[in-house]
């Protein structure tokens, strides 16, 4: 039997605030995160990840206790990053409320960061999260690239070869992030995800691009896809999470229906 696919929200936090942006950049403010935990808790969500992109300006604390109240919220699994470098860093996003923790600068940096999390906490909670942006802007298909730093610098990492050593070290799931279509909602990078869905074992998170029933149903169908995560579209009730589970399950695609 296969396993149900999830849909997954995603608040990217700075500061006290939920925000959202286009391709990365022109961030705009998309709400409160604990009212929008307890929001998606309710409406059938399967997961909710939590990203600090403020983290480098060195709000930890301020984050924290976002964890910690948003969790309070929640009957879900909570997902939680940003900033994280170390594994004390870890252990307190884990002790706030997180049930899995996310790396992704720090893992690109010192890749052994993988292992070590994965040691201490189980493969099952360490997402390593891939930014990755098409090399030939005119998309037929000559690879990605990681990029890091909130996708404003280039790696020399290819985004599937990298994936794969994610998963090798460690890393239980894969949050894969296309720059090129974030926030666009011209639909998911398909060849991108099913690349590196192809490639792995484990669990593949597809983000970046959403907005109407039919770019999930090709991500999961197409993409190949465990998961398929979105932000502005339930952030702006554009979209619902039940009646996308309708809609999906109405495909002959496995979800677990809100009750």
């Amino acid at each position: 039997m296969s396993l149900a696919r999830r849909i997954i929200p995603c608040l990217d936090t700075d500061g006290e605030r939920v925000v959202k942006g286009v391709n990365f950049v022109a961030l705009r403010d998309a709400g409160d995160p604990v009212a929008l935990a307890a929001r998606y808790n309710a409406a059938g969500a399967d997961e909710l990840v939590v990203l600090d992109i403020a983290a480098s300006r060195d709000r930890r604390p301020t984050f924290l206790e976002t964890i910690r109240r948003a969790a309070a919220e929640l009957s879900i699994p909570l997902t939680a990053g940003g900033g994280i470098r170390t594994l004390d860093d870890a252990r307190a996003v884990v002790r706030a409320g997180a049930d899995k923790i996310t790396v992704n600068t720090a893992a690109v940096l010192r890749p052994e960061l993988i292992s070590e999390l994965s040691a201490e906490f189980g493969s099952q909670a360490v997402v390593l999260a891939i930014d990755a942006k098409r090399n030939d802007a005119k998309g037929n298909g000559a690879g990605w690239t990681v990029t890091v730093r909130g996708g404003r610098e280039l790696t020399t990492l290819d985004a599937v070869d990298w994936a794969t050593r994610g998963a090798e070290l460690g890393a239980g799931e894969i949050l894969l992030t296309s720059v090129d279509r974030d926030g666009t909602q011209r639909g998911f990078d398909i060849p991108l995800t099913a690349a590196i869905s192809g490639k792995i074992s484990v669990p593949v998170i597809a983000s970046g691009g959403a907005k109407v029933p039919l770019h999930f149903v090709e991500i999961f169908r197409d993409g190949l896809a465990d998961a398929a995560l979105a932000a502005s579209i339930f952030h702006d009730d554009t979209q619902s999470i039940r009646a996308l589970k309708a809609f999906l399950a109405s495909c002959d695609i496995q979800v677990r229906l809100p009750c």
